[in-house]
């Protein structure tokens, strides 16, 4: 096969300001959850030799980031990533 299919999970900030428990950004913490921080792609497709991945294994996907093999959830021909790290996005600063 050319590719392996995968599901790949992209995770963000948990919260929406930098101290959800500070006094200042008041006292409900759970107001402040991002809804965004979990994004789920399904049907992803991978280079081939990623299928035999073992868990926790990191690997870099170009332009994208840092990934794990979730050893809870991948299964055989089945693999989970997890972003663990973001790339810098220096075209947006420069801008």
């Amino acid at each position: 096969p050319h590719a392996v299919t995968a599901q790949v999970r992209l995770y963000d900030r948990l919260f929406t300001v930098p101290q959800p428990g500070s006094d200042r950004e008041g006292p409900d913490w759970k107001s402040f959850l991002n809804p965004e921080s979990l994004r789920t792609l399904t049907e992803c497709r991978l280079e081939p030799s990623l299928a035999a991945a073992s868990g926790g294994s990191r690997f870099q996907f170009e332009r994208q980031g840092y990934f794990a093999v979730d050893a809870a959830d991948s299964r055989p021909g089945a693999p989970v990533f997890n972003r663990i790290v973001t790339l810098r996005d220096s075209w947006a600063k420069t801008k």
